[in-house]
């Protein structure tokens, strides 16, 4: 199936999507087949190998003919970059399939004890996105003793991303949102759960154990840009419901959407702010891809920038969904209209911790050249 045909299943599945809280299970069957949700496994591990600026633009596509299959395929592929960082072995056993797909979610939110076998992992995540179709499921761990006090693993790993098989793991069913409803973003949990040593992936402080763009490239860097990269899909989803919708009037006027000059302006006002924090964001990627390519680790002043640049372009495409959702009027509010699951999906992709509002506070900061951290940038 071409991309052009992925693109139409994945808009024609989209309500039924999102009335079953999972991708269709025909998108993710040709989603699979075309390897899009390996987009950034390495090569070595018969991953695409993608540039993340070839893979953003893929993502928005996908975004914008569906929100919930854009979301899956960006958790999909930022997970994939742990292909990068892992033990070869376990990153052949992992990702070797062609089929192969993992998710999860990074924070440590469980406790793996040190055992002479590897680490004994209980906890709970929440957003495990897209976790019911995947081949091995992840989540951040803090690293313990027996006594329960910090520690490190024999490679020092204190925060690792483990991961584990989809027979260790329950899926909670908990996902009950107002948008993105069709990704399964469940929380899911593990109970003294057994990881064998090295299957885990250094995110933070780590050395990619590939020599590869994708394996220097900064992790959350990629993750922000890709969950901006859903959201400037959504919003260009939202400007083609508004043209399509500009024959509609309102409740008792015979003139429709299209001739009303403030609509007009509304259209053009989003359509200028999506091409804006589209193009910031290409730019500053393909900065950091010249450097990573060149031989150059990321500097700080370019991981600040990605973030920022991915938040930015966020919150314009946010913007734009909200223009073109109001210039609709009343009609947007009913579920037979694309414009409300968009203007839902959007929201919910904006708190994403990656690229929320909050976090131009901590850019902020670091311009003014206050002590910053940025081990999360």
């Amino acid at each position: 199936m071409d991309f052009t045909a992925i693109l139409d299943l994945a808009n024609s599945c989209a309500r039924e999507t999102e009335e079953q809280g999972a991708l269709h299970p025909a998108v993710v069957a040709a989603l699979t087949e075309a390897g899009i949700l390996r987009r950034w496994v390495a090569r070595d591990y018969c991953g695409g190998a993608w540039t993340v600026a070839d893979a953003l633009a893929e993502i928005e596509a996908l975004s914008r003919a569906d929100g919930a299959t854009g979301w899956c395929t960006m958790i999909a592929n930022t997970t994939a970059l742990t292909s990068h960082h892992l033990d070869p072995d376990w990153a052949r056993e992992i990702y070797q399939d062609p089929a192969g797909c993992t998710g999860g979610f990074g924070m440590p939110a469980a406790t793996g004890v040190v055992t002479p076998d590897g680490l004994v992992v209980t906890g709970t995540w929440s957003w495990g996105s897209g976790t019911d179709h995947c081949s091995w499921i992840g989540g951040g761990v803090r690293v313990v003793d027996g006594d329960g006090a910090p520690t490190t693993t024999d490679d020092g790993a204190t925060t690792p991303f483990v991961f584990f098989s989809p027979d260790q793991v329950e899926l909670l069913d908990t996902w009950r949102v107002s948008g993105l409803k069709g990704t399964a973003s469940t929380d899911y949990r593990v109970d003294e759960a057994l990881v064998p040593a090295g299957r885990w992936a250094q995110l933070i402080g780590g050395a990619p154990r590939i020599d590869s763009l994708l394996g220097h490239f900064p992790f959350f860097g990629a993750l922000g840009a890709g969950v901006a990269a859903v959201l400037l899909g959504l919003a260009m989803r939202a400007t083609d419901e508004l043209v399509a919708q500009g024959t509609h009037s309102f409740s008792g006027s015979s003139k429709p959407l299209a001739e009303r000059a403030p609509i007009q302006a509304d259209l053009a006002r989003a359509q200028v702010g999506i091409a804006q924090g589209r193009a910031h964001l290409i730019a500053t990627v393909l900065d950091v891809e010249a450097s990573v390519n060149a031989g150059n680790p990321a500097t700080d002043e370019q991981r600040v920038s990605l973030r920022v640049a991915a938040s930015g372009a966020a919150a314009r495409a946010l913007e734009a969904v909200d223009l073109c959702y109001h210039a609709v009027g009343g009609a947007a509010i009913f579920d037979d209209n694309a414009l409300q699951r968009v203007f839902r999906d959007a929201h919910v992709a904006q708190s994403h911790g990656m690229i929320a509002p909050r976090t131009f506070e901590a850019f902020g900061r670091y311009r003014f050249g206050l002590p910053t951290s940025t081990a999360q940038f």
